[in-house]
């Protein structure tokens, strides 16, 4: 965007870019006359640069200036200056209705609201002799006071300023076809008169009205393909689905509604925006009339209500006896499938999306999900039956929650620790300490009062008693198969067998089952995420944010049919989590939101916290950058391989080959090598990091190792070895010799450690005071330690002048000064800035430092990841599940 902050455009004062687009920038902006924020947009070239369509655009902007409704953005002003048109607009705060459709389907009292709103908004333009033409999604801005109608009259101009494409000549599209940015996202809105070239008038908009409201109720487009031909040809020639069809309690008359918008022909649609209002107002006071309880009932009714019941009551008493006989016979018709959305309540939001965030009880009546507020995330439980939930005391810092069978306890993960709490209140109790923060924890808690859990990244299946103790490996990966972690268990009925997805590469994941009666582990599904059994006969998984289902023989132990797609648009991470739970009665709970896909980014951070991306693609799986000595390159973790940015040239390359995962990675003092995690445990390998040899094992161990960082001179390697009996350690390796020796080996957990500049100084982290801090102590010795951090700290890092520590806080990147001589001392530990970067744990960084200390290479996750509000629950969804698969033998 090519205005700065600063610039005037007359009296106003460009403040801040808010985004871009195919009519042009919008800019935040202060009116200095008036000291109010306003918005700006600058028009491109193809609406200013001919002298008709200037004229002709200043006509109608002071037409639309004249609409005074509350819900259309307001036109302030229109100009000219330097030979740049813009206008000036209402600012307003908020989202558009196309972010919020990315979270799914609106709940039906929001699509009324909105609906009503939109409408009378179009009603009043209309009366204006003004029609939208571009109606949808993106121009609709939901605030605090509801629906906002924007770029009116604009759509018109662009038609005009750029002849139409004949549908012959129009290009397959290579991306999807809602890409942002491209003419296709609002081609899915346009009515055939407007794809043919035709006249259009009010009813185009009803139009493009009934595809909005069809998106907000369904959370599916109504006209979609894999080509702006295909889109046309459906809008000229097919009608979806009802909505009823994929939102079941959608009330008949609202289908009647967008059908009738929705017809090829104007003459067929509604006529007018009031006619097409109305009819919405009477479905939503029809649906509020339906909810009202008996005793709001008038006494007339009532006595009617009276007479009619003692009319019928012989009748009954005369019929019931044979009729009760009968009815017994018969089964129970089947419960109606329902839907309904959960929203957390403003200032919370849905987190620890990369582990399970949300779980059903056994009996489908209460949820539990993992949520934050503020800095503070914790687990809340809501009733099926309440409208609110309530925070659960002592799980803060909880994640990964999952229900005891009884329903009685829920169990979950928090920093280090196992535990579980009683939903009926009281204090949570530690199950067991893991020697390791718990990463990508996911549990499962059987019938036979055992959990089985995974705690990290990589590794193996544990196994520990419900009511405490030593947790042991239940199975580890299949090296020979080129496995190297499972996530993801789940008990199968009677704790007969568990399911589990191993881990083998980025591209694949197997789903396998190990027999706890045998110990036999097999291969069910070729690749899949989060398995799960139905008491229908199903197994459950995830694929690409869609769940499916499989017919399942549980007494055989066998997948005996394909996957089908059962429910689409479920949130799964990039490392492969999907957010789902079921219960034993048939309801399913998921969040929203689909496949994250590439979701982490390589940005700089400098002091202030201002970020720059780095032209490094994304990624699903950037980890512990860590810059060269000569700051020219930087190793990378992706795709369970360690990769080679250029940081002048911009280019990435893969450095390792290797056919185990890849982890944590640190360069030699001289740059040559690059050291990292690899093998079964992982332990310590290097290679050349111009790519010129193969990796070399560096250090063996019977337990894991990952690198922390070399001596100044190269000749030490300082690293962690995790044993089960200490924990995390930390040994420092001689190069000379190849010859380990321990550093730091106490009941404690210690991590990162980190030579200083000189050499004279190793920076590390530890638990021993109860939570993780920061300390750093003389090398080789002797001489005590001296805590840096005083709230908490992780990932220490120095600064390559050596008078400076870095470590993270949270989500605070802290800097503390520190003075070597005549002795070692720290100053006060200052905030340099905060943002929800990724993080790794206290074993190693997550981010490095540039040479000169201003900047920090930071791993970036994508945003939608943290700001999800809204968790999908549907009833009795065991029914629908029948009929869409035919089921195994249960």
């Amino acid at each position: 965007m090519a205005i700065l902050s600063g610039k005037r455009l007359g009296p106003y004062e460009i403040l801040s870019a808010i985004g871009a687009g195919g009519m042009g920038e919008v800019y935040r902006a202060r009116d200095t006359r008036l000291e109010r924020i306003v918005a700006v947009k600058i028009l491109p070239d193809h609406l200013s640069d001919r002298a008709e369509l200037r004229e002709r655009f200043e006509r109608e902007a002071r037409t639309i200036a004249s609409l005074n409704h509350p819900h259309i953005c307001t036109l302030f002003d229109v100009g000219q200056l330097d030979g740049t048109d813009f206008l000036v607009m209402e600012y307003l705060e908020g989202e558009t209705l196309a972010e919020r459709l990315k979270k799914g389907p609106l709940p039906l009292a929001q699509v009324l609201q909105y609906a009503i709103e939109i409408a009378d908004a179009l009603d009043k333009a209309h009366r204006k002799g003004i029609t939208h033409r571009d109606l949808k999604p993106g121009n609709i801005m939901l605030t605090k006071s509801g629906t906002k109608l924007l770029d009116f009259g604009l759509a018109k101009l662009r038609q005009d300023a750029a002849p139409a494409t004949p549908l012959s000549q129009l290009p397959t599209a290579k991306e999807a076809i809602t890409a942002q940015g491209t003419i296709l996202g609002t081609l899915q809105y346009m009515a055939p008169e407007q794809v043919e070239g035709r006249e259009v008038d009010a009813r185009t908009d009803s139009f493009a009205f009934g595809v909005v409201v069809y998106e907000m109720a369904t959370g599916k487009k109504a006209f979609d393909g894999k080509s702006s031909a295909s889109v046309m040809a459906k809008i000229l020639e097919v009608d979806p689905p009802p909505i009823s069809s994929l939102q079941p309690m959608t009330p008949p008359q609202l289908d009647r509604v967008v059908k009738t918008c929705l017809q090829k022909d104007p003459d067929q649609r509604w006529q007018s925006a009031s006619d097409l209002g109305r009819e919405l107002t009477w479905i939503a006071d029809s649906s509020k009339e339906t909810a009202v309880p008996g005793a709001a009932v008038g006494s007339g009714a009532r006595a009617r209500r009276r007479w009619v019941w003692i009319a019928g009551l012989a009748c009954v008493i005369s019929a019931g006896v044979a009729g009760l006989a009968i009815w017994s016979l018969k089964p129970a018709p089947p419960a109606p499938v329902t839907r309904s959305v959960f929203s957390l309540p403003p200032g919370e939001q849905l987190a620890g999306l990369a582990q399970p965030a949300v779980a059903l009880s056994p009996n489908g009546k209460q949820i539990v999900y993992v949520a934050s507020q503020g800095s503070v995330q914790q687990l809340y439980l809501r009733s099926m039956d309440s409208f609110e939930a309530r925070p659960i005391a002592g799980t803060e810092g909880a994640s990964g929650p999952f229900f005891s069978p009884d329903g009685q306890w829920v169990g979950f993960a928090a920093g280090d620790k196992i535990k579980k709490v009683a939903i009926a209140g009281g204090p949570a109790a530690t199950l067991a300490t893991i020697p390791t923060a718990l990463q990508q924890f996911s549990a499962t808690w059987g019938t036979d009062n055992n959990i089985v859990f995974h705690g990290s990244a990589f590794g193996d299946l544990m196994r520990v008693s419900a009511a405490g103790g030593m947790p042991q490996i239940l199975t580890t990966p299949d090296a020979k198969k080129g496995e190297f972690g499972v996530r993801w268990p789940a008990f199968l009925p009677a704790a007969k067998a568990v399911l589990y997805t191993a881990l083998t590469g980025p591209a694949e994941a197997p789903i396998k089952l190990f027999d706890l009666r045998t110990g036999e582990q097999r291969l069910l599904i070729q690749n899949g995420a989060n398995p799960r059994y139905s008491p229908t006969g199903h197994l459950l998984y995830a694929q690409g944010g869609t769940l499916l289902a499989a017919p399942f023989d549980l007494g055989r132990l066998e997948v005996t049919g394909a996957g089908v797609p059962v429910i689409e648009g479920v949130m799964q991470s990039a490392a492969g989590g999907a957010q789902y739970s079921l219960s034993e009665n048939g309801s399913l709970a998921y969040i929203p939101g689909g496949n994250l896909g590439l979701r982490t980014t390589l940005v700089w951070v400098d002091r202030q916290g201002k970020e720059q991306a780095l032209a490094a693609p994304a990624s699903p799986s950037y980890s512990n950058p860590r810059i060269s000595p000569d700051g020219r390159h930087a190793a990378v973790g992706n795709q369970s391989q360690v990769w080679i940015y250029d940081l002048a040239r911009e280019t990435l390359s893969r450095l390792t080959f290797v056919e185990t995962q890849v982890g944590n990675n640190a360069w030699t003092s001289d740059g040559k090598r690059v050291v990292f995690q690899s093998g079964t445990p992982l332990n310590l390998f290097w290679q050349p990091a111009d790519g010129s040899g193969k990796a070399e094992r560096l250090a063996t161990s019977e337990y894991r190792l990952a690198p922390g960082s070399w001596s100044p001179d190269g000749k030490l390697l300082a690293f962690i070895e995790t044993n089960p009996s200490t924990g995390q350690d930390i040994w420092v390796l001689r190069l000379s010799d190849h010859k380990a020796e321990p550093f730091l080996r106490t009941p404690a957990n210690e991590g990162a450690p980190q030579f200083s500049p000189d050499g004279h100084w190793l920076a590390y982290a530890s638990d021993e005071s109860g939570r993780w801090e920061i300390y750093v102590q003389p090398y080789p010795g002797p001489g005590g330690k001296l805590q840096i951090s005083a709230d908490g700290g992780r990932e220490p890092v120095w600064n390559r002048n050596g008078r400076e520590l870095f470590y993270r806080s949270g989500e605070k990147m802290m800097a503390v000064d520190i003075a070597t001589q005549p002795s070692l001392s720290a100053g006060k530990p200052r905030i340099l800035f905060e943002g929800r970067y990724r993080t790794t744990n206290a074993s190693l960084p997550g981010y490095d430092v540039s040479p000169d200390g201003q900047r920090f290479l930071m791993v970036k996750e994508g945003e939608q990841a943290t700001s999800t509000t809204q968790i999908n629950v549907v009833l009795n969804w065991f029914e629908e599940l029948k009929k869409k698969v035919p089921a195994g033998k249960k």
